[in-house]
């Protein structure tokens, strides 16, 4: 099992960041950025960590979103997900091959990694 967060991060033009991988798991495929909570950390700090590692941005005004839990064929994976803003920077992909902000009934058209679809039909 592997337990991780994710950030459903918003811009004053109600769009949300996605960002697309390259690993071999989900080639090709859209997620809310974010990763693995590391020994010590609560999910708030893993979230900040992480999408600072990832875009080199600070974010802010975290809200517990909702928890989806995926069984993948070699993991089961829970994801915790936060709704918040870009408080500091300008994205900068380090370990995504792409990112785009799009409306949330624009969000459909793209091809999902599995465990994010339920956290997209909900908003």
């Amino acid at each position: 099992m592997i337990d991780v967060v994710c950030a459903v991060i918003t811009n004053d033009n109600s769009e949300v960041m996605l960002a697309r991988r390259s690993d071999k798991r989900d080639i090709g495929k859209w997620e809310f950025p974010g990763g693995k909570i590391e020994p010590g950390e609560n999910r708030e700090q893993a979230l900040r960590r992480e999408i600072l590692e990832e875009l080199d941005v600070e974010i802010e005004n975290l809200e517990y979103f909702m928890t989806v839990e995926h069984t993948y064929p070699d993991f089961h994976l829970v994801m915790h997900s936060y709704t918040c803003s870009i408080a500091k920077g300008e994205p900068v992909l380090k370990e995504h091959v792409a990112s785009t902000w799009l409306r949330v009934e624009e969000l459909d058209q793209l091809d999902w990694a599995a465990a994010d679809i339920p956290i997209v039909e909900k908003l």
